[in-house]
């Protein structure tokens, strides 16, 4: 066979063929074998020997089957197609303005460096196989290398600019490719360019009819960005097809009229009426048109299936919704047992410079994949204007995009070129349905511009003249748009035109029937309606709180036990001596404060109402107190939660650790709480001093959330807080700060019947803020979160040191049927049964209750001093101490104590209150001449007294003498402050100091007796 080779190597197989000359060229003894390629076909990501021959091409060198030269140029070709799905982005013509439009050779060295070095005019045309990991052929397995470039820039370097090569799953990269890549995939039909063009025209058509219109008024609108509109409805149509029913949808105030009026299909006259000068008929103080939300049910036209569309009310802390929207979508998926998120989802619209400027941005992406926040997947929006207010992107972020946060998640980030709206449309159906199929975040980075400043009113050319001499030769997109189609054919000049008029027709018909409107409501911009549950109720009676026995001793051994049938699950030493407590305490009738929390979850549960509570180490308690979630101590992950298995009907209990997080956690919380009002929803701090991170959502949507949107909600926020020598940034939850939002009249006393005093200060307020001292209460006032006729926000001052004190816990009698919530706490003891011979009265609130009463014990002076406890600061409880006031005698010295420095704490908002109850209750407020201190002639009012100083500064450390020598026990008197002199820091830093300074208030609410 060698012989017959020799005379014509055709004459013999190609293999011998191959093995010969290799042999001959001098290959070593073994070395001149090739082993057989396999039948089987190529792995993932392989590729058979053959693929490193070029078409039709034969080894170049003598003895080698393939050349050294092949298998670079081949090498360089898979780099090239590598380079373009890393880097095409890059060079990708996203700007409409092109203000930064790159040169060819810039842009091709930027992509694919020096891949292309190997290759001159001539290998252009040379045939290479396609590797698996691109899907540029179609159907065709080799291309030209000049067709591989060629559709390698149509797929990532036109108006599409796809990042997703740092995605660490390969399935989910191969998909984009398929989506990306795949010849021919952004084709649209005729009739679905005409409903392009009809979306945009709608767009830019209310827009220039409001400019035209309200020529003066600001209403943030989004010229230059309308595909926006197109695309949101291309989302919901997409989504809608595949099941989706219900959206919810968050944004910031730019295009939101247009969102509300061409997405959600608000009625144009309601929307017309906003800018008129008219009365509001109902409840709330409103807020500006552009931070209004919706609630919409409608027929989706598409896809002839009924979707229901939301969008959240926002503030303009632009950015401070997102965390809102992904809670209230979290709860429309977990109250329809929609565990895939397959029939509610959350879309979210930003700002280039908010997206990537605000923290909150970063901590509600992730939560994105955490259990129990997931929304499985939430379609991000940025419409990138290049411009924050004024100004420039480069000033603005570090990161080469706005939308760079999104890769810690792996979420594909889409960049597309506003002014092509068929690509817009494209990339929106791929966001959509990688949503569906992978239930994970995707961002959609619609490059466009703001064809005015910052509002209708403000003048770009001040700080941006190059970009908007650019901006002002613009056409309109629906100009570009329907020139492009009359080009192609698809539409001719009259079909655009008619198009126009009829929307510029719909526009003038709803502005003359909005000019008929006299008066417009609060309420027809709700975006959380609770249907049915205001219905029917009496809006002034309350529901028990008090509970059967049965339920209570029931509960309580439940939770004092390891799992029933699981002998082998093996529990912390240290834990079951805290069950074993628990268990005597039940069997003693009595609770400490993790029990009757755990008592008050429970017979919700049992009566229907889901509870959740979350936050940073919920699940044991920041004090090691709670211990909700027992772990296995010998199988990770292994968990028992006993509140889960009360009753076989109960409600679903959710308690669940959350990322370090209060910003973007607590407006989670503040959105799940927005969805369901039969439910109770509790966001705990870590400590109660580190909720001031998450400000924003405490002053614009708690705090406010019902005058502005008529939005109610019953978010309870648990604060641990309590000068307890921890130093300054563990003492205290700022409640003065929370008081000082609180909507009561301090110079009000409300005229309400007694029996609905309580009642109605509540239904009246904005929020309830308590500081309770014992469990019964605190037992009482979670199950009235849920019994109230209404809802309403509740700030929880909680405590720390009070969860394991003696005294600092109650009997089941407090907590049993025909028991409620005591709002004041009055004195029990020697000196309530002898009024009469009173000589203080002490008012405080919280755990400082504790140590004035064993102050008092040890001064022997139970006779004569009352200490009266204040539950519930606000709504400020004015008939019941009005009560405690009428109870003791008119010359007994009455004064406030508070752990806090002055300036903090409840101090400057109880001062007031007591001197407007003090007025009612007869007791003359005013100093005497001779005992009152000099006071300027403007400085007689409660503030002057409030802040005033009687005597020269103490220092910080030490005894503080009384602000005021006790008063004559005349009826000329006042109420005094007893406490920690005022201080920049919340508290000491020192045990030391902290303890003297203890002593000092100590010392100063008994001194003179």
């Amino acid at each position: 066979m060698y012989v017959q080779w020799l005379r014509d190597p055709a004459a013999v197989h190609a293999s011998w063929d191959a093995y010969f000359s290799r042999a001959a060229g001098g290959a070593g003894p073994g070395a001149a074998y090739i082993a057989p390629p396999s039948l089987a076909a190529p792995s993932a990501n392989s590729l058979p020997v053959s693929a490193l021959v070029p078409k039709g091409g034969r080894a170049s060198l003598p003895g080698m089957a393939v050349s050294e030269n092949t298998i670079a140029d081949h090498l360089s070709v898979v780099g090239v197609i590598r380079s373009y799905q890393i880097r095409g982005h890059l060079v990708a013509r996203l700007d409409p303005l092109e203000i930064e439009r790159k040169p060819v050779e810039t842009a091709s060295e930027i992509v694919v460096r020096g891949y292309m070095k190997n290759f001159d005019e001539e290998d252009m045309d040379t045939v290479f196989q396609l590797p698996s990991s691109t899907f540029i052929g179609g159907s065709q397995k080799a291309l030209p290398l000049r067709e591989i470039v060629d559709r390698l820039e149509q797929a990532y370097c036109r108006s599409i600019g796809v990042e997703y090569m740092y995605i660490n799953d390969l399935e989910q990269c191969n998909w984009i490719r398929h989506k990306i890549e795949t010849p021919g995939i952004m084709q649209f039909s005729n009739d679905e360019k005409r409903l392009i063009l009809a979306r945009v025209a709608r767009a830019s058509g209310l827009e220039s009819f409001l400019a035209r219109k309200f020529s003066s008024e600001k209403r943030f609108g989004l010229e230059g960005g309308e595909v926006l509109i197109p695309a949101m409805k291309h989302i919901i149509d997409v989504s809608s097809a595949m099941g989706v029913e219900s959206f919810v949808m968050g944004m910031p105030h730019r295009g939101r009229l247009n969102v509300l009026a061409n997405v959600c299909r608000k009625p144009l006259e309601q929307i017309f009426a906003q800018f008129a000068a008219l009365e509001v008929a109902d409840e709330g103080s409103g807020d500006v048109k552009y931070h209004l939300g919706t609630y919409i049910e409608r027929l989706n036209r598409l896809t002839n299936r009924n979707v229901r569309l939301a969008i959240v009310a926002n503030p303009s802390h632009l950015e401070a919704v997102d965390p809102v929207v992904q809670g209230k979508t979290k709860a429309e998926q977990f109250y329809r047992g929609d565990n895939d998120g397959n029939k509610a989802m959350s879309i979210l619209l930003h700002g280039d410079a908010a997206f990537s400027g605000q923290g909150v941005v970063y901590e509600t992406i992730h939560l994105s994949d955490l259990p129990a926040y997931t929304t499985h997947g939430t379609i991000h929006i940025v419409v990138n204007n290049q411009i924050g207010f004024t100004t420039d992107p480069r000033l603005t972020r570090s990161s080469p995009y706005c939308t760079d946060v999104a890769r810690v998640v792996n979420a594909p980030i889409f960049h597309v070129n506003g002014d092509d709206p068929e690509a817009v449309m494209h990339v929106c159906k791929i966001a959509a349905e990688w949503r569906n199929t992978f239930h994970k975040d995707v961002v959609i980075d619609i490059v466009s511009y703001r064809r005015n400043g910052h509002n209708e009113i403000d003048e770009p050319m001040f700080t941006h003249p190059f970009m908007y001499n650019k901006i002002r030769k613009m056409p309109n997109i629906t100009e570009k748009y329907a020139q492009k189609l009359i080009d192609e054919g698809t539409v001719n000049a009259e079909e655009v035109k008619d198009v126009i008029d009829r929307y510029e027709k719909i526009c003038e018909e709803a502005l003359e029937a909005s000019k008929k409107e006299t008066q417009i409501y609060n309420k027809h911009w709700i975006d959380s309606p609770w249907s049915g549950f205001f219905e029917g109720k009496d809006p002034l009676k309350m529901s028990p709180t008090g509970v059967v026995e049965e339920t209570l001793t029931h509960i309580g051994k439940r939770v004092s036990s390891a799992p029933p049938n699981a002998v082998d699950f093996v529990i912390h030493r240290g834990l079951q001596r805290v069950l074993n407590s628990r268990m005597e305490m039940v069997e003693g009738r009595t609770v400490d404060w993790a029990l009757a929390e755990a008592m008050a979850f429970g017979s919700l549960l049992k009566e229907g109402f889901h509870v959740r509570l979350s936050g940073q180490d919920v699940e044991r308690g920041t004090f090691s107190h709670r211990h909700h979630v027992m772990h296995h101590q010998k199988v990770d992950m292994a968990t028992y939660r006993p509140l889960c298995y009360l009753y076989p009907d109960q409600a679903q209990y959710t308690v669940c650790n959350s990322s370090l997080s209060e910003f973007g956690v607590l407006g989670f919380e503040l959105g799940f709480s927005l969805t369901n009002p039969n439910a109770l929803v509790c966001w705990e701090a870590q400590f109660g001093d580190f909720c001031n991170t998450a400000q924003v959502i405490i002053d614009q949507f708690i705090a406010s959330g019902q005058a502005k949107w008529v939005r109610q909600s019953g978010l309870t926020l648990l604060l641990p807080h309590g000068m307890e020598g921890m130093g300054p940034e563990h003492s205290s939850a700022r409640l003065e700060r929370f008081l000082q939002m609180c909507s009561d009249d301090p110079e009000y006393f409300p005229p309400f019947a007694a029996d609905e005093f309580a009642i109605r200060q509540l239904h009246d307020c904005n929020m309830i803020v308590a500081n309770c001292s014992m469990p019964s209460n605190y037992f009482h006032i979670l199950r009235r979160q849920v019994h109230m006729p209404f809802r309403k926000p509740l700030i929880l001052m909680t405590p720390k040191s009070l969860l394991r004190h003696p005294r600092a816990q109650s009997s089941f009698d407090t907590m049993c049927s025909g028991t409620e919530f005591m709002r004041v706490l009055p004195d029990t003891g020697v000196a309530a049964q002898n009024p009469a011979g009173v000589r203080r009265v002490i008012f405080c609130s919280g755990k400082v209750y504790f140590d004035l009463e064993k102050a008092r014990e040890d001064r022997g002076l139970q006779d004569k001093v009352a200490i009266v406890r204040l539950e519930q600061l606000s709504p400020f409880p004015f008939d019941e101490v009005k009560q405690q006031l009428d109870l003791y005698p008119a010359d007994a010295d009455i004064i406030w104590t508070q752990e806090e420095a002055k300036n903090n704490g409840a101090w400057a908002y109880i001062e007031p209150r007591f001197e407007t109850t003090a007025a009612k209750a007869k007791i003359i407020r005013s100093e005497s001449p001779q005992a009152a201190d000099p006071l300027p002639a403007s400085g007689t009012s409660w503030f002057w007294r409030l802040f005033g100083r009687s005597a020269p500064m103490e220092p910080r450390v030490g005894p503080q003498p009384p602000a005021r020598p006790p008063p004559p026990c005349t009826p000329a008197r006042r109420i005094r402050y007893v406490g920690r002199n005022c201080g920049a820091s919340p508290a000491t830093g020192s045990k030391t100091a902290h303890t003297k300074e203890l002593d000092g208030l100590l010392s100063g609410s008994f001194a003179d007796l």
